[in-house]
């Protein structure tokens, strides 16, 4: 029997502006079964809290898809705050940092795969699939590793081990179990996913709660079932019953092992088989005595590391079958809201393609079977076949939203009553010399400004320039290290200079809130840098502050400028018309600064998943966010040495701790 939990959203604040509007649009085309819709909000009108409303008024369980861990964690925090006495879980890569198994040939190496498992995450990952099975008042904030393959629900859920007071266990039957869900025995101390025994007494850990429970036997009867902290001792009061769910998420019953065991060891004779007449002998032997340490693993263990590239023989799919994930976990009529779906959607669409260019390699050159394969994230076209029903969230929905939707409901008023910045096309000729002069203005003023270029070099060059000029700047773009970004970011919030130049990591996530003017170069030249969600992001910079203006240099119109343009007259003559109507005056957004990164160095350790932001430093989470695109988008493009590279620049900024990469010639 599922527990079954209203959703109570818990805010002092009542849905303003157009969130009543926008709640009940949505709220209504979900209830008549239309398949998406969109909510198209601008920066700060409180899209999270209009999700927070439709997820309250439509009582269904819900997953939550960010692009990326550290806006997943932002929203993970405010969704705890919304729905305190609900199951709100958190679900991403488990990685602290990740190099994935590779091998490139051209130099004959081979990069074993190396990767820190961060344990708490580990923990909200298993407890994000027990809340699944157990209740139905459960919201999971993902990144997009959720589509990737996961062990079977149906396993999981025959594998969970009941307990009622008073019914009849043996001791050691239980314990059996307990191994079985591959709990480990250790008896000094009580560690996440152990468990310890004295005499008639078993303590378990769960490894997904943050405290044990202790089961009571007197002879073959559970006598007491009680949770406790293992750390002070305090012991709740008795409970009628307990539902223990498995260590790992990749686990199969037993007697499917021993089948899949079987499948494994015949499909390792066929590609041997196939290597040793290509004459590719050294690729044979390599599989054999690899697949064969796995086997021997499984066998005596129930586990190895790297089970999921076995997963299709442990699951019992066929070849290019589905894998199972996360949303095979939800219930068929769950809600999906993809955050920021103009990144995330494409996002989605290329993990396939850069998943399967990896792993080729590898089976090409016998470092795995090719079964391996299907040890992959979900196709786009399969992840739209299991999405019951969809909510975008975007302030710049892309043009598939628009497509799609049955409802586009806009969210253009923000609670600040701030508009949305005015935008000022002048002449690219002389457009540093007609800047700098805006620069000075801003600064008098004492506002920080914004310059985005279109290349690194240029960046650099202008930085140069207005330093010239007599203005305080600094330039910000990728070749940059990780901390040195945070810094930066930190000393313009601080005043200590007046101008950032950037080229791409002025857009989505950056919270400046001091920020008055954004000054856009080259604003006419159409591409990615300048295509219309860019310029609408990019202008969002300026939105926090009541003097926000955008400067865009230009000698002809483009249409993503054209549309620019009108987007933002549309929502500025909308503001304007619902602050007269109210008596609303604009006001600034004003944010506590950190005084240093060792004040963040701190938080993370004592919270890593909140990645502080619950303490209010979203610079940090910015940068980190970047980071992590940049490592993933090289990683599919298989620039694995640079992969590795941006990986140790983000460990360094979580914990100062540098890490070497793992590389090495293949084992024969």
């Amino acid at each position: 029997m599922l527990k079954n939990v209203p959703f109570r959203l818990s805010s002092e604040f009542e849905p303003k502006g157009d969130q009543p509007q926008a709640i009940e649009a949505l709220t209504q085309s979900i209830r008549l079964g239309n398949k998406y819709q969109t909510l198209l909000g601008v920066t700060g009108s409180g899209k999270t809290f209009t999700m927070a409303n439709v997820i309250q008024r439509l009582q269904r369980p819900t997953l939550i898809i960010s692009h990326n861990k550290t806006l997943a964690a932002q929203l993970y925090s405010e969704f705890k705050t919304f729905f305190p006495d609900n199951a709100v879980e958190y679900f991403v890569s488990y990685y602290d940092y990740y190099q994935p198994e590779a091998y490139i040939p051209q130099t004959d190496t081979y990069i074993e795969k190396d990767a820190s498992v961060n344990e708490e995450i580990d923990r909200l990952r298993i407890s994000a699939t027990s809340s699944l099975i157990s209740r139905k008042d459960v919201i999971v904030v993902a990144s997009v590793s959720c589509i990737y393959g996961l062990g079977s629900p149906e396993d999981f859920t025959d594998l969970m081990i009941p307990l009622k007071r008073g019914e009849t266990l043996r001791r050691d039957h239980f314990l059996e179990r307990l191994v079985e869900n591959l709990y480990v025995r250790n008896d000094a101390a009580l560690i996440r996913g152990n468990f310890r025994v004295r005499g008639e007494i078993v303590d378990v850990m769960p490894a997904y709660m943050e405290t044990a429970v202790r089961i009571e036997f007197w002879g073959d009867t559970i006598e007491s079932i009680q949770e406790f902290d293992p750390e002070t001792g305090e012991y709740s009061d008795p409970i009628d019953s307990f539902q223990i769910y498995p260590a790992n998420q990749f686990i199969t019953r037993r007697d499917k092992l021993e089948g899949a065991l079987e499948s494994i060891r015949e499909e390792l004779d066929t590609r041997v088989t196939q290597l040793e007449k290509a004459d590719k002998l050294i690729e044979a032997q390599r599989l054999r005595m690899r697949t064969e340490y796995d086997l021997e693993l499984m066998r005596e263990m129930g586990f190895c590391s790297g089970i999921e590239n076995y997963s299709r023989h442990l699951s019992g799919r066929q070849e290019n079958d589905r894998p199972s994930c996360l949303i095979d976990f939800f219930p068929k009529d769950f809600l999906l809201i993809l955050d920021e779906s103009h990144v995330t959607v494409p996002q989605i669409g290329g993990m396939y393609f850069g998943d399967r260019s990896r792993k080729q390699r590898l089976v090409e050159y016998g470092f795995r079977l090719p079964s391996a394969m299907d040890n992959r994230p979900l196709r786009i076209e399969e992840f739209w076949s299991i999405a019951h029903q969809t909510l975008f969230v975007s302030a710049t929905p892309s043009k598939h939203e628009f497509e799609v939707s049955s409802v586009i409901a806009e969210q253009l008023i923000r609670p600040t009553g701030l508009l949305d910045p005015i935008m000022d096309v002048r002449p690219a000729k002389g457009q540093v010399e007609d800047m700098i002069g805006e620069i000075h203005k801003a600064v008098a003023e004492k506002e920080r400004v914004l310059v985005t270029t279109l290349t690194k070099r240029m960046s650099e060059d202008i930085t140069l320039f207005l330093r010239k000029a007599g203005i305080r700047v600094e330039y910000l773009h990728s070749d940059i290290d990780a901390i040195e970004r945070v810094e930066i970011l930190r000393n313009l919030r601080r005043g200590e200079f007046d101008v950032l130049v950037g080229v791409n990591l002025l857009r989505e996530g950056l919270d400046l809130p001091e920020v008055a003017l954004v000054a856009i170069l080259d604003a006419d030249k159409e591409g990615f840098l300048r295509s219309q969600t860019s310029l609408i992001q990019t202008a969002g910079r300026a939105a926090r502050h009541e003097k926000g203006r955008v400067l865009l240099y230009a000698d002809k119109m483009t249409n993503s400028l054209k549309n620019t343009l009108e987007i933002t007259h549309y929502r500025r003559e909308k503001q304007e018309a619902y602050n007269r109507e109210h008596g609303i005056t604009p006001r600034g957004v004003r944010r506590k600064l950190d005084d240093s990164l060792q004040v963040i160095d701190s938080q993370i350790e004592k919270d890593p998943i909140l990645l502080s932001d619950a303490h209010g430093d979203r610079d940090l989470a910015a940068v980190l966010a970047q980071l992590e695109t940049e490592m993933l988008d090289a990683a599919r493009e298989l620039n694995f040495e640079q992969a590795a590279v941006i990986r140790n620049q983000i460990n360094t900024l979580k914990t100062g701790t540098p890490i070497k990469p793992n590389t090495k010639k293949p084992r024969n």
